[in-house]
């Protein structure tokens, strides 16, 4: 027993308190300011408090050192132990004994620190929990900060008992309309009776000479000419994803109980973060693109709400107005800027150094989007965004889901 002054650290606490050592990296004395609050925290504060919101157990930061201090130690005896055993001359094994000595306990217990400083050893590795199988390919094209705070780990839907839903298990979709009764796209693509989406992206853009520019997506959804042959869209029961939304006024639950309900969906995001053939410079335009259609002349609304936990963190409201092309209303938000809090933290994402940390931090991230009718406030669209990070050397991809209520 290693003498552990808080007492025992569940499961579940020391997983949250392994998440915040990644989404946390050492910073001595220095304070970290958290933009929506205004307040400044050490990273043992900001590590007790992201242990809280997530299981709802209290730890101190005085306990959070405990902890770090103890499980420095435990670390460089197996460091020292490992070393020794290693097949080195005397001189290296001295000059990594130094190394590990000049280290402070946060940075010993530090993924990182770990990985450019110690001898690998071999760690549990924390398996984030999935609630979506692995990407369909959709669409494969080219290739918004968050914190994790606010409530704790999604759980099963039957009972107290913290479990992970392992997947959303998909309804099963409705008879096919006769060719006549919708518009082809209806069903088949994000749209309701009035208002449908056409392009959706995030991206970076730097400019490489007074002529030329280069564009990275961090996400997508192109335009699609949809057949009366293709499948309809699979569902999601909503009220699956209701805490990952707000709730007050104006939230997901409330917005679905209006109706109508043909205009909600979901959109799960493999995002591509990998945009290391373009250097993030100063002066690099991070910006969000949309596009809708209608057959119906208005003045359309978008509310653009980042969300943490759950709980709203900022929110963007845009309006945009019609032009009549081809026969059909179109509403375009071109190159509209990214938030300060969203270009953080994408730069916090990408510096994260394993991909399951990052797809930890994006299981408690999502971006609800609703267009209205400026006049009549009737929804005309609600999108649910969610993410994880992509694998694939196609870069971003998404899939669609329509929202039910059985």
């Amino acid at each position: 027993m290693d003498g552990d002054a808080e007492g025992v650290w569940s499961p579940d606490i020391e997983q949250s308190f392994q998440e915040a050592l990644a989404i946390y990296p050492p910073c001595g004395r220095r304070k970290i300011i958290l933009s929506d609050e205004g307040k400044m925290y050490g990273r043992n504060e900001l590590i007790a408090r992201y242990i809280k919101l997530r299981t709802g157990k209290t730890r101190t930061r005085k306990q959070v050192s405990s902890h770090i201090q103890v499980l420095a130690r435990k670390k460089v005896r197996e460091y020292q132990a490992g070393i020794k055993a290693m097949n080195l001359d005397q001189a290296s094994k001295d000059k990594a004994l130094q190394n590990m000595a000049a280290l402070s306990s946060a940075q010993i217990v530090s993924p990182s620190m770990i990985k450019n400083h110690l001898p690998p050893l071999s760690p549990a590795p924390y398996q984030p929990t999935r609630f979506w199988p692995a990407p369909i390919p959709v669409q494969p094209g080219p290739s918004q900060d968050i914190k994790p705070f606010v409530q704790p780990p999604y759980s099963a839907l039957s009972g107290p008992v913290q479990q992970p839903i392992p997947a959303y298990e998909p309804l099963a979709p409705p008879p096919p309309p006769s060719a006549t009764a919708v518009p082809v796209w209806q069903d088949r693509t994000i749209a309701s009776s009035k208002l449908r989406m056409l392009e959706y992206s995030a991206f970076m853009e730097v400019q490489r000479d007074p002529d030329n520019y280069s564009k990275h997506l961090f996400v997508h959804i192109g335009q699609t000419n949809p057949s009366y042959s293709d499948p309809l869209l699979e569902a999601v029961e909503v009220r699956q994803i209701y805490d990952k939304f707000p709730e007050k006024k104006g939230g997901l639950k409330e917005l679905y109980e209006k109706g109508p309900q043909n205009a909600f969906f979901l959109v799960k995001f493999w995002a591509d973060l990998n945009s290391s053939g373009m250097l993030d410079v100063p002066g690099s335009f991070y910006g969000v693109s949309s596009q809708y259609s209608s057959m119906e002349n208005m003045t359309i609304t978008v509310s653009t709400k980042v969300c943490s936990f759950g709980k709203q963190v900022v929110e963007k409201v845009e309006t945009e107005y019609a032009r009549l092309e081809g026969g059909k209303y179109v509403y375009r938000i071109h190159r509209s800027p990214m938030c300060e809090y969203m270009i953080n933290f994408i730069h916090k994402l990408k510096h994260l150094p394993e991909k399951y940390m990052m797809n930890s931090v994006l299981e408690n991230f999502t971006i609800l989007q609703v267009v209205t009718n400026r006049d009549t406030q009737e929804t005309l669209l609600c999108i649910a965004f969610v993410f994880e990070v992509s694998n694939s050397e196609h870069g971003a991809q998404y899939h669609v889901y329509r929202l039910v209520k059985d």
